[in-house]
């Protein structure tokens, strides 16, 4: 009778947690463009975290998907509650992430994309989700460029559109903090940038931790 082949070792399914993928930009420099094309391509792994602000909604937005729109009385309820991740004061106004939605998606190897400056970049890095964060800044290719598309949006006063150019500067001296820097010439060519990044991030090994049937015994059988 022929000899039965031997079982042969295969590799255990490998799962993951989610990314915490945070974009940072000066007003202007295209991170919610970006953003948005971002999520159409990598939509249902990638979900977006909706922050909450005191800020009036503009034309265009809608409430729950760009932002919750609260007061002020809200929002300060939400942060003395603890149930804001990370929170920050922009031009007069408060922004705010809310903890819980993201430690769930996360848990379920679902990623998720937050649209905040360095501030609260800062905050995630210091916080209980370090560990799974991925930070991008994206520069625009020059500061006269990046004036002329703050002028072309025209959903600002001339001195708005000068008091966000000065907190541009403000935002661009903190590039060093990201652990990627992009320059968006191009929207195309930018986003390209930003799913090669977290494609290779998910591959990463320390993210890939969650073993089933058990990473180390498939090794063992290499032997």
């Amino acid at each position: 009778m022929p000899t039965a082949d031997p079982p042969v070792a295969r590799i255990p399914l490998i799962r993951r947690r989610g990314l915490l993928i945070v974009l940072s930009s000066p007003s202007g420099a295209g991170k919610t463009t970006i953003s948005k094309k971002f999520l159409e391509a990598e939509s249902p792994t990638v979900q977006m975290s909706v922050s909450v602000t005191t800020r009036r909604q503009r034309p265009g937005e809608v409430d729950g998907a760009d932002y919750r729109f609260i007061d002020r009385a809200a929002f300060e309820r939400l942060r003395d509650e603890g149930a804001l991740l990370e929170h920050a004061e922009v031009f007069g106004h408060a922004y705010g992430t809310p903890s819980a939605p993201i430690a769930a998606a996360l848990e379920q190897g679902r990623d998720v994309l937050l649209d905040i400056d360095w501030q609260g970049a800062q905050a995630l890095a210091a916080g209980p989700f370090k560990n799974d964060l991925v930070r991008i800044f994206i520069l625009p290719p020059s500061l006269d460029e990046l004036h002329r598309r703050l002028e072309r949006r025209n959903q600002d006063s001339a001195d708005v559109v000068e008091e966000r150019m000065q907190g541009a500067r403000q935002e661009i001296s903190h590039w060093r903090d990201y652990d990627y820097v992009l320059v968006n010439a191009e929207v195309e060519a930018c986003l390209a940038e930003v799913q090669t990044i977290v494609r290779a991030e998910r591959l990463r090994r320390e993210r890939r931790s969650g073993i089933k049937g058990g990473l180390d015994e498939f090794v063992a059988t290499l032997d």
